[in-house]
């Protein structure tokens, strides 16, 4: 979650020496550029603090789109700190050079126990949503990345169409907090990222940053340690299989020179059976944001779900295509998207990938809706 004129919301994530890649000892994926694969169609943004039912929209970290009933979703990250932890659905009007968001409803995420989710303040089972996918039965599946202030740890979750629980996903020990020093996931940058594959048996959930036995944060001179998406079978929500994936380092240095910069992973999305798109997300202060899309295969993957720490291990990672540079795409502005989907096919028969911006309920920041031609 990234200002434009703050650092994010946890500078905690800044700290500490970025490892190299040859010192995480992991294989160097190699990185390949096409012509770029977006053309965009659209943009349009929603009022600041935009007030709807009762709530305050902003913070839209995670959009999807369900083809069947033609109804998108897009979650909000509040952490149940202006309203109830939440997710909105909505229609979006798509035309040439034009783009249309209307809101239809708010359901508040709720507990096991039925009652809506707290803040910090209340303390207990605290969320910070980030990823959202529908599920084929009309449920919703979402992703919390926890808190390691108070040591607790991200979640994967399936909700009902109204909010309500059903129930949560296994997790892997590796991303617990509360572990061994040194070990498992950095506050804030764990569960960024959420895609189900083509038939929504399996569903890849995408660390943003390394755990810290896998190395460091990204730097401008390194990527850092390398990311872990981990697929997870949706009907005993269990994993089963784990990939490596390698950051860029950070695009350019900030100005000043030592103030706050970040690259990661905010979103990922299937791309068919075996290929994915990863979104990266950078900031720089003093320069802004910058936004990549990446097509990776995940069959040229390392299985590293039984590898303690990538640090020192020869993990072989998928090569990545770049697809497009939103700096070359046309748009107003660039500000911190987090979330991204297919849309309904063009009367051309193409697809369609649209995304949203996490304004982070800043008046300096924007909820910007983009929808894009995907030309692969």
């Amino acid at each position: 979650m990234t200002s434009l004129l703050l650092t994010r919301r946890t500078l905690l994530r800044a700290t500490g020496a970025a490892a190299t890649l040859a010192a995480a000892g992991c294989m160097v994926p190699s990185v390949t550029s096409a012509p770029p694969k977006l053309k965009l169609i659209g943009e349009a943004t929603l009022p600041h603090r935009m007030k709807f039912k009762g709530t305050t929209v902003g913070g839209l970290s995670g959009i999807d789109y369900d083809t069947a009933r033609n109804l998108w979703i897009a979650l909000s990250d509040d952490r149940s700190e202006i309203d109830p932890a939440r997710f909105y659905t909505f229609d979006l009007q798509l035309s040439p050079g034009q783009l249309q968001v209307t809101l239809k409803d708010v359901h508040t995420l709720r507990q096991s126990n039925g009652q809506p989710f707290p803040g910090r303040r209340q303390g207990g089972d605290v969320p910070d949503p980030e990823a959202v996918r529908w599920l084929p039965n009309g449920n919703v599946l979402w992703t919390s990345e926890g808190d390691g202030a108070i040591k607790l740890s991200p979640w994967i979750r399936e909700a009902r169409a109204d909010g309500s629980h059903v129930r949560e996903f296994e997790l892997p020990p590796m991303f617990r907090f509360g572990g061994t020093a040194g070990t498992g996931p950095r506050n804030n940058v764990t569960f960024e990222g959420l895609a189900l594959t083509p038939d929504a048996r399996g569903a890849w959930v995408a660390m943003e940053n390394a755990l810290e036995q896998d190395g460091g944060m990204p730097t401008v001179e390194s990527g850092g340690g390398a990311c872990r998406f981990t697929l997870f079978d949706v009907a005993s929500g269990r994993a089963t299989r784990q990939i490596a994936y390698q950051p860029d380092p950070i695009p350019a240095r900030p100005i000043p020179p030592g103030s706050f910069a970040d690259n990661g992973v905010s979103e990922v999305l299937m791309d068919g059976e075996h290929h994915m798109l990863v979104l990266e997300r950078a900031f720089m202060m003093g320069r802004g944001t910058s936004l990549r899309v990446y097509r990776i295969d995940v069959r040229e993957g390392s299985d590293t779900l039984a590898v303690a720490s990538l640090s020192g291990t020869n993990v072989r990672m998928p090569r990545k295509t770049l697809i497009a540079d939103f700096a070359q795409l046309g748009l107003s502005r660039l500000d911190n998207t987090e979330g991204m989907c297919w849309g309904p096919r063009l009367a051309n028969g193409a697809r369609t990938l649209v995304f949203v911006s996490d304004d982070n309920f800043n008046p300096l920041q924007v909820t910007q809706f983009a929808a894009c031609e995907y030309l692969g």
